[in-house]
């Protein structure tokens, strides 16, 4: 390899660890400022960022890899874990409940029932005590997929949870939902072209979405 592709390479590295800086970023401090920050600031800063980006980027890798191996989209497995916590509680599963959770219509309910139930993940039964509605069910072989793979990894993460201490916990709520406030603008509504909304998309093309802290980085307030 000669020195220049070296060089390229190097940079390439260095740009890709920096995503989060908004010395790299944001140069002329347009969107934030940080010239007020001192050096042990800035990196403490930049550490929870790429620890965020790290966090996101593997949950990512493990719900498309659970979708890829299941041939499932994104609704798909939203409407898996739905009917598991509703059968889990002993509440029937009406396409009329689903279609609220999933906040998609009718007809787009009906195409993703009849997807699942063709590939053998989900069956249809008279609801117990209405005659004109169907129950919906998980069958066992996906339900324990579901276990598996998204099931465990919840239960890892609740562990992770349990061992911090009440005012922690506290305070990792108050930073999430505050850094949801700030991407709740940018969510695109339900039915827009976001393949992951669209329970009718292929999925085979699901897509990696941006990691959530390079967007939060490159988007937030000025301060002062």
């Amino acid at each position: 390899m000669t020195p220049a592709r070296d060089d390229a390479r190097r940079d390439a590295k260095r740009i890709s660890a920096s995503l989060t800086d908004p010395r790299i970023i944001d140069p002329r401090q347009e969107l934030v400022r940080h010239d007020d920050l001192s050096e042990a600031e800035m990196a403490q800063i930049l550490r929870l960022l790429t620890a965020m980006r790290e966090w996101r980027e593997a949950d990512q890798r493990l719900s498309f890899e659970s979708r890829t191996h299941m041939k499932l989209n994104e609704t798909d497995m939203r409407a898996l874990r739905y009917i598991i916590a509703s059968m889990n509680a002993d509440v029937p599963v009406t396409a009329g409940a689903l279609s609220d959770h999933l906040h998609i219509s009718t007809a787009s309910t009906t195409k993703l029932l009849d997807r699942l139930e063709r590939a053998g993940h989900v069956v249809r039964r008279p609801h117990p005590t209405d005659r004109r509605a169907v129950t919906v069910e998980i069958t066992p072989e996906t339900h324990r997929e579901v276990r598996r793979t998204m099931g465990l990894q919840h239960a890892r993460r609740f562990e992770v949870v349990r061992s911090l201490s009440p005012d922690d916990r506290d305070t990792v709520t108050r930073f999430l939902r505050d850094l949801s406030a700030t991407t709740l603008a940018s969510v695109p509504a339900a039915g827009s072209d976001d393949p992951a909304a669209d329970p009718e998309q292929d999925s085979g093309s699901d897509s990696e979405a941006t990691p959530a802290s390079d967007s939060a980085a490159g988007s937030g307030v000025r301060r002062g």
